[in-house]
């Protein structure tokens, strides 16, 4: 790992819980991703990486003071990435994939970096990981089963149609796929009554 970036990903990991619905762990499989879909794509890694590291780091200020995270975690990686002297043309378009990667933002991501962050978020809320996910984050708020599924059902089933890149909807049918199986499961259990005959 470039040493630049090892300095990053040692700053974030300071800012975040290890683990959780949007732990350090959601971080590196978001970077990860990046790292994926950038490379097929063609994306300025320069650019994609530091804002996939940076796109959480303002989440505990989120749940803590209720700033939005997209805003203030652009502002963070800003004044971090100053600090550092990293090349400055390269700052404007990590804070705009930063600002734009939140699926509720209303920001549209304006360049190929912004989007293939909002495509790697948005799949590690799918498939395996994203019904993970959300059961932890229903736990941590004190939520139930019911309240789970709704997020699914509310959230999770759109975010196949809302990738950005052809490499991300790929990997999103996949796990689109995977999700809607568990769904039917869930359901047949939940609903499930012991048959007369047993």
């Amino acid at each position: 790992m470039h040493e630049e970036t090892a300095a990053m990903l040692d700053h974030v990991r300071t800012a975040l819980p290890e683990s959780g619905a949007h732990g350090f762990d959601h971080t590196l499989r978001v970077v990860r991703l990046c790292e994926r879909i950038g490379a097929r794509e063609g994306a300025d890694m320069a650019i994609l990486i530091p804002a996939a590291l940076f796109h959480d780091i303002a989440r505990p200020l989120e749940e803590e003071k209720g700033v939005p995270h997209e805003e203030e975690g652009a502002r963070m990686a800003e004044s971090y990435l100053r600090s550092v002297r990293y090349p400055e043309e390269c700052i404007p378009g990590i804070v705009h994939a930063i600002r734009a990667h939140r699926y509720s933002s209303g920001i549209a991501p304006g360049t190929l970096e912004a989007r293939v962050l909002s495509d790697a978020d948005n799949l590690d809320a799918m498939g395996a990981v994203g019904i993970a996910r959300t059961f932890m984050q229903s736990g941590e708020q004190g939520r139930d089963i019911a309240d789970a599924t709704g997020h699914f059902h509310d959230k999770l089933l759109n975010l196949r149609d809302r990738m950005y890149t052809e490499t991300a909807r790929k990997i999103a049918e996949e796990r689109h796929a995977f999700l809607v199986a568990f769904l039917d499961a869930l359901d047949d259990e939940m609903g499930a009554r012991i048959p007369q005959d047993v």
